[in-house]
């Protein structure tokens, strides 16, 4: 019986799969949404989460241990400076993850996932005293 077995695989030996974790997880940090397989998007959601902890507390040693898992000092120093702050009132579940349907090469599940203290980008209304304002008025 494989009870409390939560190793999810994804197809790689262990070296692999944290390297790959590792730097989906960085990713996230740097770029704020990544697409990628529904699979792997689940366990980076599970890393991603466990990071946001440990920069919420903010010691040197939850310092170290991010270090220890992400390997780039820019996405930890990113990681505790900006993401951390914007989740300070949260409890959990820093991250989503939207489905986008399936690859055209191999039909995998894609998805997006995503910070939830952010904002989706929308497109901003032009300033105020542009030319589509006067063409509107006119």
């Amino acid at each position: 019986m494989r009870h409390r077995k939560r190793t999810v695989k994804l197809g790689m030996k262990s070296q692999h799969r944290r390297a790959v974790l590792a730097n989906l997880v960085c990713s996230l940090i740097t770029h704020r949404q990544i697409t990628t397989t529904v699979a792997r998007a689940k366990e980076v959601r599970r890393w991603a989460d466990k990071m946001v902890t440990l920069a919420k507390a903010g010691s040197l040693h939850d310092r170290r241990q991010a270090l220890a898992f992400l390997r780039q000092k820019n996405a930890v120093k990113k990681l505790f400076a900006e993401i951390a702050p914007q989740h300070s009132d949260r409890r959990g579940g820093y991250t989503r993850i939207i489905r986008v349907g399936r690859r055209n090469g191999d039909a995998a599940e894609m998805a997006i996932i995503e910070w939830t203290g952010t904002a989706a980008p929308t497109s901003a209304p032009p300033p105020a005293g542009t030319s589509a304002e006067k063409s509107k008025t006119s």
